[in-house]
């Protein structure tokens, strides 16, 4: 890694300077191969200075990986993903050859050719057979592909064993349909007195999570090109009706209908909420280790399913691309750096012991469930590398890790997702905190809300 600034005169600092700078991020228009076969790559998301902790681990992750390469030059920079500004960057030149994308977003950087093809590079390094083929889709078209996925999730369903229990539900067997949901969520009401079931609806958070139970039903938030909203179908007039009759039929969804994401942890903790959905490793970071709720009490299940619709849920994550401009030098060397700083853990034992001891030794979890980046046999030996650190009861999390090898992965809406989410906030506080909520007449408002944000935000 190179920090140092170049030395020049005053007379060219404003010209010059320029110039180099640009060309640092963008591979500078040749091969980016020095006459000594050195090869430089500009890596992006390295933090920034008011985080320190991590921009220290991100630096010494470059050193150790360019004292392994020798023959590579990594140029950190701290750009990370913008939709705002991505296309000037590319438009300019000045996209770094690697950065994490949101998975939302590669489809539509694949059909406008502003990443990399490196189907030959994941070839020749070996990575690509080492990736997971269901995740791997995601920045895949016509069995090319233009990225590495990483950091996958899936949505999941958090429940109290405790209050299954109280209620007389059995806790090994947490619902798989939102019609057992139902039924549980009623029981749990009527026992406990907790709210069986909750749902979080501000901060953009209930557009998302209503965004998996629609799919989960089979249904859609967007058109395929995200120039439409689609989700006045069935599938949501089904989730919202549902949630309308728990809320004011059977009054077992408690009496909070403003949770956040870190709220509905808090209370979760607390005992006052029997099942409600999730991103796993986030909530149980918020629930067990931040709010001290006692592990061995919680449970993790797959998204319960609609009729007739199996294993749909959302997904997301990042997906590392390359700049459209690297060359196969460069391609090369970014898959290096892309296989050592994202997935090392995986497919090196001595880095999975290390990093799992150390996080053990500092009170994170270890060992739950997760979508994985790499290839399902691959994922085992890693777990296998890691089980004696494990820290975390694995055997309360079954039904959400057995349906993890089989889930169909659906993605985020591909436009303006987080302003369609916080419509769809809007449509669940009504939904929830006026009885006489038509779910029709609603879902109607949001949709011709929702056309007007993305015909705006494609202009």
């Amino acid at each position: 890694m190179n920090t140092s600034h170049r030395p020049g005169t005053a007379a060219l600092v404003g010209g010059l300077a320029l110039v180099l700078t640009l060309a640092g991020c963008s591979g500078s228009g040749d091969d980016g191969v020095s006459s000594d076969g050195t090869v430089t790559i500009t890596v992006g998301d390295r933090p920034g200075k008011d985080q320190a902790a991590a921009r220290a681990v991100y630096d010494r992750r470059v050193e150790a990986f360019e004292k392994a390469n020798p023959t590579i030059d990594l140029k950190p920079v701290e750009k990370v993903w913008d939709a705002q500004t991505f296309q000037a960057n590319v438009a300019g030149g000045t996209l770094p050859d690697v950065l994490k994308v949101p998975f939302t977003e590669i489809q539509s950087l694949i059909g406008r050719r502003q990443v990399a093809d490196i189907t030959d590079q994941l070839e020749k390094s070996g990575l690509g057979g080492k990736l997971n083929p269901q995740t791997l889709k995601v920045a895949q078209k016509s069995g090319r592909s233009y990225g590495v996925p990483v950091l996958p999730y899936a949505v999941g369903m958090l429940y109290n064993r405790e209050l299954f229990t109280e209620a007389g539900l059995d806790p090994d067997r947490p619902p798989t349909t939102w019609d057992e949901v139902r039924t549980a969520a009623k029981a749990i009401a009527r026992k406990t007195g907790k709210a069986g079931y909750a749902q979080m609806t501000t901060e953009n958070n209930g557009g998302w999570m209503l965004t998996a139970q629609s799919y989960s039903r089979g249904g859609s938030i967007e058109s395929a090109d995200g120039s439409k909203a689609v989700f006045d179908d069935a599938a949501m007039r089904d989730t919202l009706t549902t949630l309308q009759r728990m809320r004011w039929q059977d009054r077992s969804m408690g009496s909070n209908f403003l949770y956040n994401m870190n709220d509905i942890a808090k209370d979760f903790a607390a005992g006052k909420i029997g099942m409600f959905l999730s991103v796993p490793s986030a909530a149980y970071q918020a629930a067990v280790i931040n709010y001290k709720y006692p592990a061995k009490s919680l449970g993790i299940a797959a998204v319960p399913q609609g009729p007739g619709h199996t294993n749909e849920v959302l997904s997301g994550g990042s997906v590392e691309i390359v700049s459209p401009r690297a060359s196969d030098a460069q391609k090369a060397a970014a898959v290096k750096w892309i296989q050592y700083s994202d997935l090392g853990r995986y497919t090196d034992k001595e880095t999975a012991v290390t990093d799992a001891a150390a996080s053990a030794k500092d009170g994170a979890p270890v060992g739950i469930p997760r979508l994985s980046p790499i290839e399902p046999k691959a994922f085992k030996e890693y777990e296998s590398w890691i089980a004696d650190h494990v820290n975390v009861p694995v055997d309360n999390f079954a039904g959400y890790a057995a349906s993890l090898d089989t889930v169909k992965l659906k993605t985020e809406p591909v436009n303006n997702a987080q302003e369609v989410y916080g419509v769809l906030d809007t449509v669940l506080q009504k939904v929830l905190t006026r009885r006489d909520t038509d779910v029709t007449d609603v879902l109607a408002d949001a949709v011709a809300t929702v056309d007007t944000k993305l015909a705006r935000a494609r202009r």
